[in-house]
């Protein structure tokens, strides 16, 4: 087992992992990858069993003129593959998220998630809650 951020080798294997978050709607290219990764601030964390990438979360650390000037971190797109859910391998990603970040100074961390039982109690035994704010959005495409 290995927990390590991506590279532009993992290409193929992260856009198959996107496919178990997105199903069916459109990814960018894979050229979209490279620019990704290497976005500063950004990082895509993957955890591997024998060399496949089984779960992926993308930390951004984005600058903040507030909490004197120390960053804030944003967490998206975070995937295990169907057959490893529940393995902890989800878990290993989000703690690598959150030691990057900490690691960066940054303030908070924040994620959206959906509204399943499920997938809140995933986020809030890593320690996130819902009792400071309330997590908003809106698109311009068509929610999943």
């Amino acid at each position: 087992m290995t927990t390590r951020t991506l590279t532009v080798g993992d290409t193929a294997q992260a856009v198959l992992l996107y496919r178990h978050l997105v199903g069916e709607q459109p990814l960018a290219s894979d050229s979209a990858f490279a620019e990704l990764i290497d976005h500063p601030g950004t990082w895509v964390w993957g955890a591997f069993l024998s060399d496949h990438l089984v779960a992926m979360a993308t930390l951004h650390v984005l600058p903040s003129m507030t909490q004197g000037g120390r960053p804030y971190a944003l967490v998206e797109n975070v995937v295990t593959h169907q057959t490893h859910r529940g393995t902890g391998q989800g878990r290993r990603v989000m703690q690598a998220a959150i030691d990057a970040a900490w690691a960066a100074d940054c303030y908070k961390i924040m994620l959206l998630t959906g509204r399943t039982a499920e997938a809140r109690g995933f986020y809030e035994k890593l320690g996130f809650g819902t009792d400071e704010k309330w997590g908003m959005t809106i698109r311009r495409v068509p929610e999943r």
